[in-house]
């Protein structure tokens, strides 16, 4: 629900958990009042008061001697130049070159449902989901218009915030800094969780105490990267998975980003998301406008656990869309960590024979199907069948894996070009460069301009020319290296800052076109595993393969961390022939995702054979409890050196899976594992014992685990149903 109090002034915004309290004060400065716990008051412009530094804080000349000052007062959304000298959240450069920005409230209108953003990936919601409140603003000496732009899902707890800027003035200006969102806490005392990574080990959590100054994450790689998650939390010093108040955000975006906190010496918080400014500059002619992307906000006051179910439950009914948003996803087995390169039709349908064999329902053909590729030196761009490899080309291919009865997946990898290609030899000015500098080449490969309509309109005919000749039912979107010498031989150089949007935006429209014309195709996201893995992408296609490492150990950092903010339909994880634990435990800990296989079905034994048709069996008996349930983190392994656990728990409470897994062999340590999320009135049977336990004994008194997979690599799972 969002109300205006017109006698005070004041816009609240409530959530199922949250209020969110605007005020606008004298002048039309806007003022963050609240953010925090849901409460009924509005008149909070007490909290607004603070002192000033002397005559080092700069007033309004039409105050008189009142102690205001943008330095110092709770400002909604930051502007550089105008005497707020924390970190900014907007800058326009105007036609007088300088950048004195000073955005002032001029009027505002609440409606039902949800705007969409246009081009942007967003959420989306119906008109009983959500409100949105817009808040236009205008800079009255250059005349440009910020509308800001709150969304409150009211049966969830987020709030969805974004800015669209117009010039309305007479002259040019450029935009250096717009984010999507800024929020002023009254507190510097907070903890802040991050995801740092590299490739095969990303999104692993970091926790630090805020401490006087600016302090953050950011990614300049033209992508979201492995490095940093665009996402943050900041957690007040006592706040666990349970309790404690929790602040987080998650930018729908797949660019450059920057997720910042300052603490200043007041001893309060400034916290902004949105675009990183650096190598960002965007010019707007008269009456142009900018439209950034979304940044998801949650509060909760009942800890870490609440906050990610609270963003798994919005990406899960208001972001993620399609067929196969709620319909079950075909289990697939993929041949690359089975074959790389080396592979032919023959080889593929041995693959998809035993498949059928073990129940699975999709074979997906990965990189080295096009061009002249046999390796990753050549061919990316040239997307064409390569019938040395495939004789008879996709066609005689496909139509002998569909007359097994199994779908059909392929492998692209649209926005990248080899040197050693057809395409590079006929189009080198195609690739991201800037005069007079060396091209840097990674995996063999240079970033195609996909910022340049006429490079998106040569990929595309290729794209469709393929899926719409070949019953393709599976697309997995590959991006292998990040973007230096970042520059496009369109555009003057005047705007050359804007080239990473305008590029991420052209992926955008490729992945809307791919969606829009095939809506019945499964897409799956990946760079070089988890290397973009953000909510945008989520936009496009359901589920992002999580991580190129697939041992079951290392993945469990990699999965617990990744659910700080994403559910567990979202998580590309399979079952590989990786040296470390059995097939038990490969298979249980891929359960936490999507499911599927990346290995050599020829080579498994017979007890692997059997041991795989009861993991599909289970991956259906399962699907819409991990799916659509609610995941609890029990035993973190950031925490435990031994043992790590965690449990779904269907939304009618009457179903319950539990994962324990032995990361290191633990002789003689006592483990009670406590229970979360269920009713502490309702009787479960454990499925494997047959014994009865209340919800209240499984979590308050516990079960003793310490003699359940009791040596290194091992699992078990628990299933529980109510009686």
């Amino acid at each position: 629900m969002i109300a205006f109090d017109e006698k005070q002034r004041i816009f609240k915004i409530d959530t199922r958990q949250s209020s969110y309290i605007i005020g606008i004060y004298r002048e039309n400065y806007l003022l963050n009042l609240y953010y925090g716990a849901k409460i009924p008051d509005t008149n909070l412009w007490q909290r607004a008061k603070r002192s000033k530094s002397a005559s080092f804080s700069p007033s309004n000349p039409n105050f008189d001697n009142e102690d205001f000052s943008t330095d110092v007062a709770p400002m909604e959304y930051s502007c550089n130049g105008s005497g707020d000298f924390g970190v900014s959240a907007f800058s326009v450069r105007n036609s007088d070159g300088n950048s004195v920005t000073d955005l002032r409230y001029v009027s505002h209108k609440i409606y039902k449902g949800k705007p969409d953003l246009g081009a942007m990936p967003c959420t989306y919601a119906a008109a009983d989901e959500a409100d949105t409140l817009e808040i236009t603003t205008v800079d009255k000496v250059t005349g440009v218009e910020a509308v800001l732009i709150y969304t409150a899902f009211t049966k969830n707890g987020a709030i969805a915030r974004s800015v669209k800027v117009t010039n309305k003035g007479k002259n040019p200006v450029d935009i250096e800094r717009v984010f999507s969102a800024c929020v002023d806490l009254p507190s510097a005392d907070f903890d802040m969780i991050t995801l740092y990574g590299r490739h095969a080990k990303e999104r692993c959590v970091e926790k630090r105490p805020l401490g006087r100054g600016v302090q953050g994450i950011f990614s300049k790689r033209g992508v979201s990267g492995h490095s940093e998650n665009p996402f943050a939390a900041l957690t007040e010093k006592n706040a666990d998975e349970d309790k404690g108040g929790v602040y987080g955000v998650n930018l729908v975006y797949s660019g450059n980003f920057e997720i910042c906190a300052e603490c200043d010496y007041s001893g309060t918080t400034r916290l902004i998301a949105g675009i990183n400014p650096t190598d960002f500059l965007w010019h707007l002619e008269p009456e142009e406008s900018f439209q950034t992307p979304e940044a998801v906000l949650v509060y909760t006051d009942k800890g870490l656990g609440e906050m990610s179910r609270i963003f798994h439950r919005l990406y899960l009914n208001n972001l993620i869309r399609g067929r196969y948003k709620s319909e079950k996803r075909p289990l697939l087995i993929n041949n690359w960590e089975a074959t790389s390169f080396d592979f032919d039709a023959d080889k593929l349908v041995s693959f998809a024979e035993r498949a059928k064999e073990l129940g699975m329902d999709m074979l997906v053909m990965d990189d080295g199907w096009f061009g002249k590729r046999n390796d990753d030196t050549s061919s990316l761009g040239d997307w064409y069948v390569n019938e040395e490899k495939l004789p008879g080309g996709l066609g005689a291919l496909i139509k002998r894996v569909n007359d097994l009865g199994l779908k059909f997946g392929i492998w692209f990898e649209p926005e990248m070009i080899s040197p050693d290609s057809e395409l590079y030899r006929a189009h080198p000015d195609w690739c991201v460069h800037v005069p007079n500098r060396d091209k840097s080449i990674s995996r063999h490969q240079y970033v195609l301009d996909v910022s340049r309509e006429d490079v998106r309109e040569n990929i595309w005919a290729q794209m469709y020319h393929i899926l719409s000749n070949y019953n393709i039912e599976y697309v997995k979107w590959d991006f292998n290296r990040n973007i230096s010498e970042a520059g496009s031989a369109v555009l003057p150089p005047s705007r050359q800052k804007e080239f990473f949007h305008r590029f991420i935006m052209g992926t955008y429209d490729l992945m809307n076109r791919l969606t829009s014309t095939f809506p019945d195709i499964l897409v799956e996201n990946c760079s070089g595993g988890g290397g973009r893995f953000d909510p945008a992408m989520l936009c496009y296609s359901p589920q992002i393969w999580a991580s190129d490492n697939t041992d079951p150990i290392e993945r469990l950092t990699i999965q617990f961390g990744t659910s700080l903010c994403y559910p567990a339909s979202t998580m590309g994880a399979h079952v590989s022939a990786s040296r470390r634990t059995g097939y038990e435990t490969k298979g249980n800990v891929a359960l936490w995702g999507t499911f599927g296989y990346e290995l050599d079905p020829n080579k498994l034994t017979e007890d692997e054979k059997t041991l795989v048709k009861e993991q599909v069996k289970e991956y259906h008996k399962y699907y819409d409890l991990i799916h659509y349930g609610d995941l609890y983190r029990l035993i973190c392994p950031e925490e435990n050196a031994y043992k790590c656990a965690w449990s779904f728990v269907s939304p009618d409470k009457n179903q319950a899976l539990v994962t324990i897994v032995t990361m290191r062999e633990d002789i003689g340590l006592l483990h009670i594992l406590k229970l979360k999320g269920l009713d502490p009135d309702k009787f479960y049977t454990d499925e494997a014992s047959g014994e009865v336990y209340s919800g209240g004994l499984l979590m308050n008194a516990g079960l003793n685990v310490s003699r359940m997979a009791e040596k290194t690599g091992e699992s078990v799972k628990i299933f529980l149903t109510a009686n």
